[in-house]
């Protein structure tokens, strides 16, 4: 349990996420993600220098990655500040900040800076060279898609690994579509009143279409409507398999960022400091191999047991929930109502740029805690390689 960990109140933001190949295909994401964390840092009047660290989250490759942290750190205008780059699929966030909360709790660091960006669009293709190969032809690798469709140790696509856990569970077809029918609902929520939601925590993008245009990408692009009728209508991605395209995520691009301070800096920062956000708990998990969508529950399980709290005394919980089955499956492990956690999104709907995932989540869910008057708020989430992370924080 930690006790050292805050972040101010508005202290983080989300990018809108866009699906793949979208407005912000062609962005370099380390350059957009610093880009948009200056001007929102600068719309704060905050000093980047007194940032005393950098933690840069990213996992799909970009140009000149290999400097990502502290090249990041200075485009945002902490160019003497030190860091780190970071990387674990879709625990990325929650890995991050937990490493901040660990700085923090140890007395290294002051004022940490969180970044989180990722591109899915235009993943790198890399090849390695082979002189053995026949004709010295190189060996390949595509980046996003050959990871999604092969894990190298359970040798299955991701879409199966939730099938797998859906047989073992018995969820059904109906359920995958009616939770994602749901999913979908509680998004929509985030949009009424012209996007209250969504602009409580949402920073927009700007994009160089030419030297002389520039375009600002301020809402969420390429989500899907979903009905009763056309969840029903779609076929199984997998043969037999109880997922439709409508009953999981997207690749998507994004980034968001979270500053984690002392409690003293977190006030002197927060845009309301009658609230206060404490990082509470951390989980991890890694479970039988090409069962992905069972990691969020052991992981959520030790973020509570950490806490020593109960799921009963969370006032929200988000999931990073890929795949219908994963919030089925730890709605009948929890005993929880599956259609009562994750209001206002999850990333089935607005999408899974991975780095900037499980922070998108996690802002939200500190978002409608606060719109609750305080209390505890689970975010828990699965990750490549049949892992997990879960993270508590508490607001109010």
């Amino acid at each position: 349990m930690f006790s050292k960990a805050f972040i101010p109140y508005g202290g983080y933001y989300s990018s809108p996420f866009a699906r793949w190949q979208g407005s912000l295909a062609n962005e370099n994401s380390i350059v957009l993600g610093a880009e948009t964390s200056k001007r929102w840092i600068d719309s704060k009047s905050w000093d980047a220098k007194s940032f005393d660290y950098v933690i840069f989250g990213i996992t799909i490759g970009q140009p000149k990655v290999f400097y990502a942290s502290p090249w990041s750190a200075a485009m945002i205008g902490a160019e003497d500040s030190p860091g780190v780059t970071l990387s674990q699929a879709c625990s990325t966030s929650t890995t991050g900040l937990y490493q901040a909360a660990m700085a923090l709790e140890n007395d290294y660091c002051k004022n940490i800076y969180c970044l989180f960006s990722d591109r899915c669009s235009n993943g790198p293709h890399t090849i390695w060279p082979n002189p053995k190969g026949p004709g010295g032809q190189v060996v390949s690798e595509n980046w996003m898609m050959e990871h999604f469709n092969y894990d190298p140790w359970g040798k299955q696509a991701m879409i199966q690994t939730a099938e797998n856990v859906a047989a073992l569970s018995g969820v059904t077809r109906e359920e995958c579509d009616q939770v994602a029918l749901r999913r979908y609902e509680q998004y929509m929520d985030a949009l009424k009143d012209d996007r209250a939601f969504q602009k409580r925590y949402m920073f927009p993008i700007e994009v160089k279409v030419s030297k002389k245009k520039t375009i600002n990408f301020d809402a969420d692009e390429g989500i899907t409507a979903s009905t009763a009728e056309g969840l029903a209508g779609l076929r199984p991605v997998l043969p037999n398999g109880v997922h439709t395209f409508g009953a999981q995520t997207h690749p998507a691009d994004g980034n968001c960022a979270f500053v984690v301070t002392d409690r003293e800096h977190a006030k002197q920062l927060s845009t309301n400091p009658d609230i206060e956000i404490q990082i509470i708990s951390y989980g991890y998990s890694r479970v039988k191999k090409a069962h992905m969508a069972i990691a969020p529950v052991p992981a959520a399980n030790m973020a509570l047991e950490k806490a020593g709290l109960k799921v009963e005394e969370m006032k929200a919980i988000k999931t990073h929930n890929p795949f219908a089955a994963n919030d089925i499956y730890m709605a009948k492990e929890m005993n929880l109502d599956v259609m009562s956690f994750n209001n206002y999104g999850s990333s089935m709907i607005f999408g899974h740029p991975q780095a900037p995932t499980a922070g998108r989540c996690i802002i939200e869910g500190i978002e409608e805690v606060a719109m609750l008057g305080g209390g505890y708020m689970l975010f828990t989430g699965c990750a490549a390689g049949d892992t997990g992370a879960a993270m508590i924080l508490k607001v109010g």
